[in-house]
């Protein structure tokens, strides 16, 4: 299934890209990428999946093709639902799914909370629908602070940005992401940066700080009841070697997931669906074959809400 076209919606700031691939008569899939990466994150799964669905990827703001924050405005996970928000609306969809890796799936699954109405299924690949703010409570307002600290020094700061031979940024992305690839990396890079006149500057925004600086944690109380609103089936696939919590150093602490993982079976029973498979956080970029059809049979499948 090749690529049909580009897109660019008008929002108050600029604009919001997108990839499209399939027909725009079929049942829509909105993609949402993970934490400073790029609609390119889907190239590699979306030509396995069912082509007779539409698949809309989309660059969050900030990230990929898609403009800037206006200057003084963060980026806070309630803007990126809002986004969400905005794109459906432009697109005059009533009733689709998401599929989301890593903080696209944190947006995603809080959008489908939101807009349960909208949503029929949810596509968590590594990733949980919320943010638990098991064992955070201590950093919580740490990391308010971080953020409001980061984007008020970069505003200050008037450096320019680092220009590399597209070798330098290469293997300086592979040294920050080595469980992403050099094949996959290439392919985030190539929607990630933009040529200037000697080299390559990477083209988000340096107002992005640490994914935990931005995102809105919840109680266990929060998410259950968030969790009851959802009128989404809801497909989670971990990666055996990917991340157990949001933040890095909590790698292989399995408590947080194993909670939620709780939570969504406890509530939405047999509308929720979990499956483990071998690789790492990217496991959907660089095996794409291990999780596209476990992907394809959830997309297929009926739910009560379309019979």
């Amino acid at each position: 299934m090749g690529l049909t076209s580009e897109m660019k919606l008008a929002v108050p700031w600029g604009h919001i890209a997108a990839k499209l691939w399939g027909s725009q008569q079929g049942p829509p899939v909105l993609c949402l990428h993970g934490w400073l990466d790029n609609a390119n994150s889907f190239d590699r799964l979306i030509p396995l999946l069912p082509k007779d669905f539409h698949y809309v990827a989309m660059d969050f703001g900030g990230h990929g093709l898609s403009s800037h924050y206006s200057p003084g405005l963060p980026y806070y996970q309630q803007n990126f639902v809002i986004e969400v928000q905005r794109v459906v609306a432009a697109l005059k969809w009533n009733r689709f799914s998401i599929m989301g890796h890593s903080f696209g799936g944190i947006v995603g699954g809080m959008y489908s909370c939101t807009f349960p109405e909208t949503v029929d299924k949810l596509i968590l690949l590594d990733t949980l629908p919320c943010a638990l703010d098991y064992k955070e409570s201590e950093n919580l307002l740490t990391y308010k602070r971080r953020m409001i600290e980061h984007m008020l020094q970069i505003e200050a700061s008037q450096k320019p940005q680092r220009v590399l031979s597209p070798e330098e940024m290469l293997q300086g992305f592979l040294k920050n992401n080595s469980h992403v690839g050099e094949e996959c990396a290439r392919l985030l890079l190539q929607r990630g940066t933009t040529q200037v006149a000697t080299g390559l500057v990477l083209s988000r925004d340096r107002r992005i700080s640490l994914p935990e600086h931005n995102i809105d944690f919840v109680s266990r109380d929060l998410l259950v009841h968030f969790i009851r609103k959802l009128q989404a089936h809801v497909l989670l696939i971990k990666a055996t070697q990917g991340f157990y919590n949001v933040r890095r150093e909590n790698d292989a602490d399995k408590e947080a997931l194993n909670l939620v993982k709780d939570i969504l079976k406890s509530v939405l029973k047999e509308w929720f669906q979990y499956t483990e498979v071998p690789g790492n956080h990217y496991v959907h970029m660089n095996q794409p074959q291990r999780v596209a059809g476990i992907i394809g049979s959830f997309l297929k499948s009926s739910t009560p809400n379309q019979l």
